[in-house]
């Protein structure tokens, strides 16, 4: 078939390798000039199974309660006069109970387990340089009663499979000495060895370079406007690239714009309970080597994560509800880099800090729509909020099984099965 890929981020240029791979003709249209520039642009860097704890959870609504007023709280919710804002939030709040916790937590750890081990097959099939490091994440707490709320999920992530380790803070600073300046402020640890870093976008561009040579056509710079259909059939997208309008037409459709696929999919009837969580990230020069990390990090009470790319440090985390503006907050900003500095005071040049924030397409539950809309032609493969990179690979082979009717590897509960 011809497929249209709408969005060349992460997921969408998986998604394009996948089926070009299964023989489909792939079109890849994007706004941007490159693939990867908006959400895969700098994010946490993680490819992380044992960050499978979703925000929805038991301990989420008094947090939330207690963040509500605070500027840099790790997650902030602005309440807007938006439906679409509240509709999310309550079901969000419907989400926190442990059973919902449980479940989703099994459908993050199930998902992220194959997609490593996919993106493991295609970094070796591809030849991919992204600046990945195998060294695994270590989620540190300096809060106990964080530390506490951490062991149940733990067991949960153990149980499916996932190694993910409750260590001491000795322990801890073994693994990553760098933690050294903290060492009494850590109450205890959790690491999981198979876990990985990278860049996203950096991945994300060379993969879309692969693609184009075996074949794949990118449309860049092209806004999508809306749907043709006809009936419960997409006939086709219309477009607008350098001025003209144009209709782009294929046999099959894959939705994969992150947060503004859902109100291109309205158009057509389809709700997808997706909502802009704005996070922020700073990329930082590493100053000291030995003062620098290497084992990628979790500062699971700041929701901080540390990946290291190159000679460059990637810290990034929080999540602003407050609709759809990329404006930089530089009060979030500057409590990235004080809680950077505070862990880890010599390891980088903290005031040559790059700022950059992005929109990650969250849903209530953290779990992603991937699989077949009511529509016969058109797929999702959308809403993956912070777990993006994580998930992208795993998402991408899932879905191109669906679009050719064989059963996906993984046990997950896809849209439309």
């Amino acid at each position: 078939m011809h497929i249209l890929v709408l969005g060349a981020g992460v997921v969408g240029t998986t998604t394009a390798w996948y089926l070009q791979k299964q023989g489909h003709q792939v079109t890849v249209v994007d706004r941007q000039n490159q693939a990867g520039l908006e959400t895969s642009y700098a994010n946490g860097g993680q490819i992380s199974v044992s960050h499978a704890e979703p925000w929805a959870n038991p301990s989420a609504p008094l947090k939330v309660m207690k963040w509500l007023f605070q500027p840099d709280a790790p997650l902030l919710f602005r309440p807007r006069l938006d439906p679409a804002q509240w509709r999310w939030a309550l079901s969000f709040l419907g989400q926190c109970t442990l059973a919902r916790a449980a479940h989703n937590i099994r459908q993050m750890v199930n998902l992220g387990t194959y997609s490593c081990s996919q993106l493991q097959a295609l970094r070796e099939e591809a030849g991919i340089e992204y600046n990945h490091l195998e060294k695994g994440i270590l989620h540190f707490y300096t809060n106990p009663a964080e530390f506490d709320g951490a062991m149940e999920p733990t067991r949960i992530m153990q149980d499916l499979g996932c190694d993910r380790q409750i260590i001491d803070a000795d322990r801890a600073v073994e693994l990553e000495p760098a933690l050294k300046p903290i060492r009494n402020r850590i109450a205890g640890a959790t690491y999981t060895s198979e876990d990985e870093s990278g860049d996203a976008r950096m991945f994300t561009q060379n993969l879309a370079k692969r693609c184009a040579e075996a074949g794949v056509e990118f449309r860049y710079g092209t806004e999508i406007l809306s749907f043709e259909r006809a009936g419960e059939r997409v006939l086709g997208i219309q477009t607008l690239r350098d001025g003209h309008h144009e209709t782009l037409r294929a046999d099959a459709y894959v939705l994969s714009m992150g947060s503004f696929s859902a109100a291109l999919a309205s158009q057509l009837g389809i709700f997808l309970n997706i909502y802009p969580a704005k996070g922020y990230s700073i990329t930082v020069p590493v100053k000291n080597e030995e003062a620098a990390f290497n084992v990628s990090l979790t500062d699971d009470e700041y929701k901080l994560v540390y990946s290291r790319l190159g000679d460059r440090m990637r810290v990034a985390g929080t999540a602003e509800l407050n609709g759809y503006s990329r404006k930089l907050n530089y009060t979030r900003c500057r409590a990235i880099v004080r809680r950077t500095a505070e862990v880890m005071p010599e390891a980088g040049y903290w005031d040559q800090a790059e700022f950059w924030t992005g929109l990650r397409p969250a849903t209530p539950s953290n779990v992603p729509y991937i699989g077949k809309s009511h529509f016969a032609n058109l797929y999702l493969n959308t809403g993956h909020g912070t777990l993006g990179w994580t998930h992208s690979c795993g998402s991408a082979a899932a879905l191109a099984d669906i679009i050719d009717g064989r059963k996906p590897e993984v046990d997950f509960t896809f849209s439309g099965l």
